[in-house]
């Protein structure tokens, strides 16, 4: 017996209406635009019930966001603000922060891991850390995963 895929990636272009619209209530409510459900369907044009029928099926396919994720691993020395101009530099270089998660500090300094969107960068990869090594009281800093 042949069993069924469970999922499909299907151009947007044959599909029925309904579902970008379902992916378009999804985003006025996790951006905040709408309050609830109901504002959210009727915003994007369909029915509360075909929000729910599709809600929990029908998601969103980025097929390079995962090519444009790195994560950086640091080192930081346990001063005020290292971490600040580190998050600084990665803004003003166009890097979208996706997750940080700093550790305690042990003998004075305190690791860090940067998980970041890249495909918005003023500079390459190579030179963001170089830029990153530069800052005051970054000890060391390594793209770990993404590259």
């Amino acid at each position: 017996m042949v069993e069924n895929p469970k999922y499909l990636i299907v151009d947007t272009g044959v599909l029925p209406d309904v579902f970008l619209r379902v992916v378009q209530a999804k985003k006025l409510l996790a951006q905040g635009q709408a309050k609830n459900a109901s504002e959210a369907s009727r915003m994007a044009g369909i029915s509360r019930s075909a929000f729910y029928k599709y809600k929990d099926c029908v998601h969103q396919y980025h097929s390079r966001m995962s090519d444009n994720i790195v994560t950086i691993n640091a080192t930081l020395a346990d001063e005020p603000g290292v971490l600040s101009n580190l998050m600084a530099l990665l803004y003003s270089q166009g890097g979208n922060i996706l997750t940080i998660n700093q550790n305690i500090p042990v003998d004075s300094v305190a690791p860090v891991s940067i998980s970041l969107r890249t495909d918005g960068l003023s500079c390459t990869e190579d030179e963001l850390l170089e830029q990153a090594a530069s800052l005051a009281g970054v000890v060391d800093v390594k793209i770990i995963s993404g590259q």
